[in-house]
Order: structure tokens, then sequence, then C-alpha cells
């Protein structure tokens, strides 16, 4: 990290100064260390904790996956603390998506055939190591690895750690508290408590697990700029590229159907039916391996608020708005927290008005990104194969084409655009609103005419 950005993190924007906090950051991994590096920037005194051992040195943890689909949102973040060109240099494009049809056939639906946007798959170990490395060329940043926090008591800024086979917890203050120990956090808990906070959660009957589609003499075995769907009504498989040259293979089914699958036989069975041309990649032993060693995982969604409490408290990503992973923008949505927070930072209000600021710009995107991802899973296992959503797909490029700032499509406002993903389905709505009239209007003058060439030839 250059001198440059060390000496900015110890001025604020106009020069004046600012003040000076202790933050303890709960969660090491994307978000905890995004936070890290943007309150380092501003001056602050970053105490960053994270429960397991440091990622750089650990094999991947199994039931994660392994890569992302970064979009406009993340790279917009990443951006401002100077790593998106390094983040990028080794991501791979994926220009749209590859549907697999049961007969093992293929069709290919673009993103953004107007202007040629695209996601890019990046590895999650990859990129937690990069912020990490970037948090520790900030004299301003300790991290504390190991550290699972156990107590908060967010009014007075107090925490005590359990670290592995020690008995005795460790303390440690901090002015400012921030979250980012994802959907399960231990911190939004603290905040349950507090009156006047909000808070659902809501388990789907989908669960999932991952496989992999292994490189073959050192290349990919299926075509990588495309995120690869297997949409099969009820359930679905996909797969993104890896800088491996592997493919990450995600099946989500109800758990009911999970269930039926016991044996290596069924479970062979069940593929060559649904996944004909999945299977051969995969490889018979490797399926049954990946497939019997761990447990389908549950997927959840949260929705709380407010995100904040007084000036003592802040949770952000996973820890405020965990949603089911079929948009892919998790970890863009999290990310995005820090770009809003930081520019309401950058105000010099008092804290305890700027995180209720945060709280009241954000809440109503992050439920509305919640929602988003419930429906995209239904589009992503079933829309996707039906003819309607073929027709009205051609008719949004062919208006965004037309009218590029006018008529954005759903997708591509909430994957290639900043709008506030509310706006989003505020737009989607209006567009919907607009076609049905058009068509409308279209029936019945086709119903008009008709009934005049009907009357003409009866006289």
């Amino acid at each position: 990290m250059s001198q440059s950005i060390n000496s900015y993190a110890y001025a604020d924007g106009n020069g004046a100064a600012a003040v000076r906090r202790k933050v303890a950051i709960v969660g090491a991994g994307l978000v905890g260390s995004l936070a890290a590096l943007n309150f380092a920037r501003m001056g602050h005194q970053v105490q960053l904790y994270e429960y397991r051992e440091d990622i750089r040195k650990a094999q991947l943890v199994q039931g994660r996956s392994i890569n992302l689909a970064l979009s406009q949102r993340g790279r917009k973040a990443l951006a401002a603390v100077g790593l998106e060109e390094q983040v990028l240099a080794t991501a791979i494009p994926m220009r749209g998506r590859m549907l697999h049809n049961v007969r093992g056939r293929t069709s290919i639906v673009l993103y953004d055939p107007c202007t040629g946007q695209c996601l890019y798959s990046v590895g999650r170990k990859q990129l937690n190591e990069l912020l990490l490395n970037a948090c520790d060329a900030f004299p301003n940043i300790s991290c504390h690895f190991e550290h699972k926090l156990a107590t908060a008591s967010i009014a007075d800024g107090r925490m005590q750690f359990k670290r592995p086979a020690e008995q005795q917890l460790i303390s440690a203050s901090a002015d400012l508290i921030v979250g980012c120990d994802g959907a399960f956090s231990t911190l939004r808990q603290q905040l349950v408590r507090t009156p006047g906070f909000n808070y659902s959660q809501e388990y789907i009957n989908t669960g999932y697990l991952e496989l992999c589609i292994p490189a073959k003499d050192g290349q990919f075995q299926m075509p990588s700029n495309y995120l690869h769907i297997w949409p099969r009504d009820s359930f679905m498989m996909i797969a993104l590229p890896n800088q491996d040259k592997s493919f990450t293979v995600t099946l989500s089914m109800p758990f009911e159907l999970f269930a039926q699958l016991q044996t290596q036989q069924q479970l062979l069975d069940f593929f060559g039916t649904h996944f004909v041309d999945a299977l051969p990649l995969i490889g018979e032993q490797q399926l049954i391996k990946d497939y019997f060693k761990t447990r389908p995982q549950h997927l959840m969604s949260v929705k709380c608020k407010p995100y904040h409490f007084a000036d003592k408290a802040l949770i952000l990503g996973d820890a405020a708005h965990a949603m089911v992973p079929y948009y892919g923008q998790g970890m863009n949505a999290g990310m995005e927290d820090l770009t809003l927070l930081s520019s309401i930072l950058n105000q010099q209000l008092p804290l305890d008005a700027a995180l209720a600021q945060f709280t009241e710009s954000r809440w109503r995107d992050a439920y509305a990104i919640c929602d988003l991802a419930m429906y995209n899973y239904v589009e992503m296992r079933d829309l996707t194969k039906r003819w309607s959503f073929r027709c009205r797909k051609w008719l949004d490029t062919m208006l965004f084409r037309l009218f590029p700032r006018r008529w954005v499509p759903l997708y591509n406002s909430v994957s290639f655009t900043s709008m506030p993903y509310s706006q989003c389905i505020a737009n989607r709505q209006w567009q919907d609103k607009l076609l049905g009239r058009v068509l409308g209007a279209t029936l019945l003058m086709s119903l008009l005419a008709g009934g005049a060439i009907c009357v003409r030839r009866l006289r």
C-alpha cells in the first residue's frame, strides 16, 4: 500500500482534523476486512477480530463456495480502496447464462447484449487474502485471528473473546463495535435484545450441496465465460468457473429430494436422468465422494433494523441482511454497505446521527435485495426455460437498446448499476405496468379490427 493512502487516512476530505476512534470489527471475511480498510483510511484505530484461523494459512472450508460473482456494486467498493484492478486481473468474466436442458443441449442468454457488461467469477479465498494483505499495510489496523466473540456489552463497548484451548476469556473495548460476523452474527444477537430492534429470519425448504467439475489436461471442460445453469423446475444446478480451470458446482434442491438419494446407485441414476451432460464431466466416483461427504446446507434470509445502536454498535453485510445466494448479490450488497457508510461518515456528522442516517438510507434496499434473491431462485430453476421468459428478455433487450436511459432491465439495474435495490424493483413494476397497458391496448385494437372485418363480411 502506498504512503499516500496511509497519509490520506489521517485527514478528512476537507483536510480538517477528524475524531479518531477505536473501532473493533468482528469478522475478517470479505465485508469485515473491507470495513477495516475503510475505517483505517479515515484515520481510526482498527482492531479486526476473526474466529477462524488466518485464511491465508488455512485450507478451504467445505460448504462455503470458493467462487463468487462480482458485479458493479462490489467493484465500486473495491475501487474506493484501490483494489478493483488487482481483483479483475485474475477474475473470470461471465458474459451470460448457459442453459443446459435434460438432453444436454445448451443455449445462451447474454446478460447484456447491448453494452457487453458481465459478471466476474472471483475466488473467495483469493479475494479475502488480498483484502487482508491490504490491511497489513496499515499501521492502524491490528488483526486478531482465532478470537471468537463470546459476549458483548454494546452500551459501554466492552467485549470478551474466546480462544482455542484457553479457559479464560480475553477482554477488549472499543468506541464503536462493528459486526461483520455473518448470518448468525453474535453482535446482532446483542442488538436483538435492545428495545425497538426488529428482526425476522426465514429458512427456505431448499438446501444446497457443493460438487466440482475438475479441470482436464489443465483446461476447462466447459466454456468458461458463462454461468452454467441446469434448470429443472423445482430444483437446479449451477456452475461457476475457477482460476484453476475447474468449476464449482452447486446443487440446489428441496430437502425431501436430497433425502431420496440414499445410495450410490440412486445418485447416479438421478444424475443420469437430470444432468446427463454433467455426469461425465464430474465423474461418477468423484460425484459419489463429494455428494456423500457432507450434508446439504440450509439457506436463510434475514431482515432486521435498525443496523445500529446509538454511536456504539453497527452491523453490516450478512449480519444485517443475509440472503439466499441466487442473485449473486450477497457479497456485492455487503460491500455496497461500505460505500454508503463511508459517504455518510465523510459528512462529519455526529456518529450517532451518521449511523442513524445509514440505517434509514439502507434498510429498504436491504429488504428489497433479500426479496429479489428469493425471486431469482424461481427464475433460475424454472422461468429461464419458459417461452414467456425468453420473449420478455428479448423485449427488454430491444427496448434497452432503443432507450438505454429510460428502459433498464431488472437484471441489468441490479448487477450493472448502483441504482438502489428498491428503485430497481419500482422500475421493474413501472415497466410491467406499461407493457401491460400496451398489450391490453394491442389486444383491444385487434379485437375491434377483427370485429369490424366480421361486420363487413356479414354485410
